[in-house]
């Protein structure tokens, strides 16, 4: 997949752009971004292509900002009414204003993934999916309830359901695929998932009963000092062993689900490491902040030489901080602030983004091709809003 120095310069000057024009490029550095990963990923020596129009996007958003601006606001007008007859407070306003939103921003997300997938080709065919974003909705808000409701227990169930909802509709041409297998297999998924989670919940108990000066000889044959370093130790373990489940399960959940996929005769098997994608992640945010603290470093190096004449701020120097025109600390401040999420947004893209792609495009296989030549194409989506209230709930910034 490419070179990661291009996608860096990519991200940062279609990032740059987007701040000049306050916002309005980041419908065509969203479409140049997927054009550039679409067409570095190679299915059977075939690239996909991104057909997506940044002017479709722009319209799209201004379409959903005036829709839910009308929706939030005479809900948001009704709710508040309500809340001070009542309670003599906007508190269950606000409360039920964000539940509100919840189904919602379900209903961004599928509507951005039919847009995305609407305007991917492959050989020339199309991708589809069909309609169903409310239907969507209402069930990611039930499966969620059934999952805090259980602590987390049913988590594979939301998981298999969900995404058995968007594939038995995703399309390939005429060609419609389907989800095999069972819920309960993404168990296996979810094992380093549950031992973080007891590790923190046990960790979570010796913390407070430190705190609350119990006793834990009760709990363990040790002196004060073994209790302590006992519990710094499932502390630190839990910090280790919780994210590291979250990725597995992710990793090793998309495997699953992606090998008990069929469409006509073909069939996938992906094969991710999840200490691989683990590593990314913490290798990738740790050179990024590494990469982000020089940027600020130097800058502030840069400014204290340019206006001072030196490193030293004292003395004299001192008092010519308050001579210094406030338009020209407020530009630097703003340059600083600007670029620093610039930068930061360029390292993700080359330091992870990439990378998590490139891993899951080099272990991914696809078998029993012989069939793809009878497939034909399917009509043209039209989606008035494009990924609009996607951009407007601010769930549809991911590539």
């Amino acid at each position: 997949m490419g070179l990661r120095g291009n996608l860096f310069s990519l991200a940062l000057v279609t990032g740059l752009f987007t701040v000049l024009t306050l916002g309005i490029y980041r419908f065509w550095m969203k479409t140049r971004l997927r054009r550039w990963y679409w067409s570095a990923i190679r299915i059977g020596g075939v690239p996909l292509e991104y057909a997506g129009d940044p002017i479709e996007k722009l319209l799209g958003f201004l379409i959903a900002v005036v829709i839910l601006a009308f929706y939030i606001g005479i809900v948001n007008l009704l709710l508040m009414f309500v809340s001070f007859s009542f309670f003599q407070d906007n508190f269950a306003a606000y409360l039920l204003s964000f539940i509100g939103v919840i189904p919602l921003w379900f209903y961004a997300q599928y509507r951005a993934r039919r847009y995305v997938l609407a305007r991917t080709r492959w050989r020339g065919l199309r991708f589809g999916l069909d309609s169903g974003a409310w239907g969507y909705a209402l069930r990611a808000l039930m499966y969620w309830v059934l999952t805090i409701v259980s602590a987390g227990l049913l988590w594979p169930l939301m998981t298999y359901r969900l995404e058995e909802y968007k594939t038995t509709r995703t399309s390939w041409g005429t060609a419609t695929l389907e989800q095999g297998g069972r819920w309960t297999m993404l168990y296996g998924s979810a094992k380093w998932l549950f031992v973080g989670l007891i590790i923190a919940g046990t960790a979570a108990v010796l913390i407070y009963l430190e705190f609350e000066g119990k006793d834990l000889g009760n709990l363990f044959s040790t002196n004060e000092s073994d209790n302590v370093v006992i519990t710094l130790l499932a502390t630190l373990l839990a910090f280790l062993v919780l994210p590291f489940g979250l990725v597995h399960y992710r990793v090793d959940s998309l495997r699953r689900l992606t090998e008990t996929k069929r469409m006509n005769d073909v069939t996938l098997t992906l094969e991710p490491s999840s200490g691989r994608v683990f590593w990314i992640y913490v290798g990738g945010y740790l050179m990024a902040t590494l990469a982000l603290s020089l940027f600020l470093v130097a800058a502030g190096i840069a400014i204290a030489v340019g206006v001072f004449g030196s490193l030293s701020i004292s003395g004299i120097e001192t008092d010519l901080i308050k001579n210094i025109p406030q338009w020209v600390m407020i530009m630097l401040s703003t340059m600083i602030y600007f670029g620093t999420f610039l930068l930061w947004s360029a390292f993700m893209q080359a330091f992870i983004t990439m990378p998590i792609m490139r891993h899951y495009s080099t272990v991914l296989t696809l078998h029993g091709g012989d069939g793809l030549a009878a497939i034909r194409q399917r009509p043209r989506d039209e989606h008035i809003e494009a990924e609009g209230f996607a951009e407007a709930l601010d769930v549809g910034a991911s590539i």
